[in-house]
């Protein structure tokens, strides 16, 4: 056994030399220059003379923030090094007292989740629409948003997702427009959308529509290293309340490295952004035709996506590279599996999909080694047995979560949980998407969908050797 594992599992990774089709954006250093690249070694410093403080911005770190606030267009911006969690936690405490009720995209992030339930708000989850053609959630139904906020007229804020993992957009300027009207805060945890408004063709930046607070994780598609994020205000009544609670969240021992590398990911876009992004859409455009010549796979593009059964026109990130298999007995689970075997890392799968997030660090070869992968893919090495993909809908909430916390919980058999109220949030993941929360009453449905994903393989967060927590 290694007497350093994580230090020789990385190295071991490494030297696999995958095609990057996952985040974090830097791609395994490709999207740093030479001199950031030393800053990395010899960078890891304290608040020492000639720098600055995380906490009490007056120089380079003021000055930084200043140039990330003129780029995005906000009124205040600040760099995060906890990751979009500090940012979107942040945001819950600065915008909403406790007992607020918020209106809640299901698609949100479990920080989202977690921020609710420290801040003992009472959620009002809203679904998204969905694609059944392509086994892909889309943006929130815009109609039943406008429904809930008349049956809610007490609902103080709206937290969504922009956009979700599979690169789709709600309609925010159209949703920010009817929360105006009702004084209702909109908070956008908008992690995959660093990049966006870089180029016309890509969707717009969150933050110049208007949301009251926006949370970007800069790592998941520029050149920053993991945990570097960044949060803008646009409400001025807000910012000595986020200013307030920033500091509680964020660490106490910010890390510079991770610092400069958000002023170097901002700067990135400013400077070379538009050109990087103009030739990774022109380059993404040819292999997807390429792809889309295959016998078993095609790639998903806005006119597939809102057609057939979808209620609404959303707006698609076409920088997101979506792969789906034209037979319905092949598995995009395997599919995964297989394009790792091939030296591909992809970001992530489900029954019929997969997906890759590209930036333009990914090189041509990257692709022709995605394509030549998918061009000798035998259909045995990803056939599966039919899979149905069981109807979802949201579960009645019996108690606010913090209500749960306090309560005597157990472990049950999932066979076994029919009408118990669940004890603990269960997530696939990825995407993250919550099936059931605390508070919830899990009904069959629920417990076929989990065992749907045990059979795919799929890591559920809240379940344990086919087990889960409810309340006694």
């Amino acid at each position: 056994m290694s007497k350093l594992p994580i230090v020789q599992a990385l190295s071991d990774y490494i030297n696999k030399n995958n095609a990057p089709f996952s985040m974090p954006g830097g791609k395994q250093g490709r999207g740093f220059n030479d001199n950031f690249k030393e800053i990395l070694l010899k960078g890891d410093i304290t608040e020492v003379e000639g720098l600055d403080n995380l906490h009490k911005p007056e120089g380079i770190i003021k000055e930084a923030q200043e140039l990330l606030r003129d780029y995005y267009g906000s009124i205040k911006s600040y760099f995060l090094v906890n990751g979009s969690t500090s940012g979107n936690i942040t945001m819950i405490f600065s915008a909403l007292k406790e007992g607020d009720k918020v209106l809640v995209e299901r698609g949100c992030h479990k920080s989202i989740f977690n921020g609710i339930l420290l801040r003992k708000l009472i959620p009002v989850y809203i679904s998204n629409d969905y694609s059944k053609e392509n086994n892909i959630p889309l943006g929130i139904d815009y109609d039943n948003l406008i429904k809930l906020l008349e049956t809610h007229k007490d609902i103080k804020g709206v937290i969504l997702t922009y956009p979700n993992y599979y690169g789709v957009c709600s309609d925010l300027k159209g949703i920010i427009k009817e929360c105006k009207k009702r004084d209702i805060k909109v908070l956008i945890d908008a992690a995959h959308a660093a990049h966006f408004g870089v180029n016309k063709a890509l969707p717009e930046n969150p933050v110049k529509l208007g949301a009251d607070m926006v949370v970007i994780s800069a790592h998941k598609t520029l050149p920053s290293l993991t945990q570097g994020a960044y949060l803008h205000v646009n409400s001025k009544e807000l910012i000595s309340k986020v200013e307030r609670y920033l500091y509680m969240f964020l660490s106490t021992s910010p890390s510079y490295l991770i610092m400069a590398s958000l002023d170097y990911a901002r700067h990135f876009l400013q400077v070379k952004g538009k050109d990087a992004y103009e030739e990774l859409l022109t380059l993404l455009d040819y292999y997807k035709k390429l792809i889309d010549d295959l016998p078993m796979f095609k790639c998903v593009d806005k006119e597939q996506l809102f057609k057939g059964d979808v209620k609404r026109i959303y707006d698609f990130d076409d920088t997101r590279l979506l792969i789906q298999l034209r037979e319905s007995d092949t598995s995009g689970y395997r599919l995964l599996d297989y394009l790792y075997k091939k030296g591909v890392q992809c970001e992530m799968a489900d029954y019929k999909n997969i997906v890759l997030i590209t930036n333009p660090f990914n090189r041509e070869e990257d692709f022709e080694r995605l394509y030549m992968a998918l061009k000798q893919c035998r259909r045995e090495e990803i056939y599966d047995k039919e899979l149905i993909n069981p109807e979802y809908s949201i579960p009645l909430l019996k108690l606010p979560p913090y209500e749960v916390l306090e309560k005597e919980q157990e472990w049950c058999s999932i066979d076994k949980a029919i009408n118990r109220i669940c004890a603990e949030n269960i997530i696939p993941y990825p995407p993250g998407i919550p099936l059931v929360m605390m508070g919830e009453v899990i009904d069959e449905n629920i417990i076929d969908i989990i065992n749907f994903y045990i059979n795919s393989n799929v890591t559920i967060l809240g379940v344990t050797e086919k087990n889960i927590m409810v309340l006694k």
